[in-house]
């Protein structure tokens, strides 16, 4: 029994009449009465009691009817959500992030963007450390993360895209003695007790940078991949943090944040993603965040 029968059958049992119906569905009325015979051969007895006026429904036709126009009815809903599907009106978004994602504003104002549009879409976001995002897309575990750019992301399976660009501040207790100043010096660092991001590694730019200004006087006291962590570090007085700016948003008590007159030390983010992505809500994301 093929779907086509089905919906020549029901033409007929609505109309009650094989020229309508014929004229309905577009076809010439032998082809029809030729399928109709071909079905009721299929399932062994007559579905239609034949007059010279019309056509009506046998008790077995009758059942038919009902249970033909449940099928058709599912096989268009079924037609219409894989329709949504290929659109990326529905399905599943995983996004990871991390460091300056959220006080950016960028991850944020993609995800609204995301939802306005295809609001059935299902949307899960979690924190995972920037060393561990390309790791977590390759497995399955998510499939977008926002992260400062670092070592890993230098995967050919991996695509990547520029979110934004930041110039670097520092973060330290109001009670430190660099504290009484403004607008801080590279050389001003030499020697304090430094806070990083673990993404700021010994192959990303800041750290590179760093060491060939400060030399021997480079000191990474702390790392760490949460970005309260490094905040809050810095806040107790165990070292002078390098954050980007956006992170100058968040209030932590005894903690000031001061320029840093050093515009060749930038803090970026970007967003990687899979370069053979097969879902389609999370094509949908990444066209419409690349738009932003």
């Amino acid at each position: 029994m093929e779907l086509r029968h089905l919906r020549y059958f029901v033409a007929v049992a609505e109309e009650g009449h094989f020229g309508r119906a014929a004229g309905r569905l577009n076809i010439v009325q032998p082809a029809l009465s030729m399928q109709i015979k071909a079905l009721e051969t299929e399932l062994g007895g007559p579905l239609f009691i034949r007059t010279s006026r019309r056509v009506e429904l046998t008790e077995a036709g009758t059942l038919l009817l009902a249970q033909a126009r449940l099928t058709l009815e599912q096989v268009e809903h079924t037609r219409l959500e894989v329709e949504r599907a290929m659109r990326g009106e529905t399905g599943r978004v995983r996004v990871g992030f991390a460091g300056n994602a959220i006080f950016s504003g960028k991850m944020i104002a993609d995800l609204r963007r995301f939802r306005q549009a295809h609001p059935d879409a299902e949307v899960i976001i979690q924190e995972i450390a920037p060393q561990q995002q390309v790791t977590a897309i390759l497995t399955g575990r998510i499939d977008i993360g926002y992260t400062p750019d670092n070592s890993t992301t230098a995967d050919p399976q991996i695509r990547v895209q520029l979110a934004g660009n930041w110039e670097i501040m520092a973060a330290l207790c109001d009670d430190h003695p660099l504290a009484v100043h403004p607008q801080l010096t590279v050389d001003m660092l030499a020697g304090q007790p430094l806070v990083l991001y673990d993404a700021h590694d010994t192959h990303e730019n800041l750290y590179i940078l760093l060491a060939q200004r400060l030399g021997e006087n480079f000191n990474v006291a702390h790392s760490s991949n949460s970005t309260l962590s490094v905040l809050a570090i810095a806040a107790a007085g165990l070292g002078l943090a390098l954050i980007p700016a956006p992170l100058q948003q968040v209030n932590i008590p005894g903690l000031v944040y001061r320029s840093l007159n050093a515009p060749e030390l930038t803090a970026n983010l970007v967003m990687v993603s899979r370069v053979q992505e097969p879902g389609n809500a999370v094509t949908a994301y990444l066209a419409m965040a690349s738009l932003v």
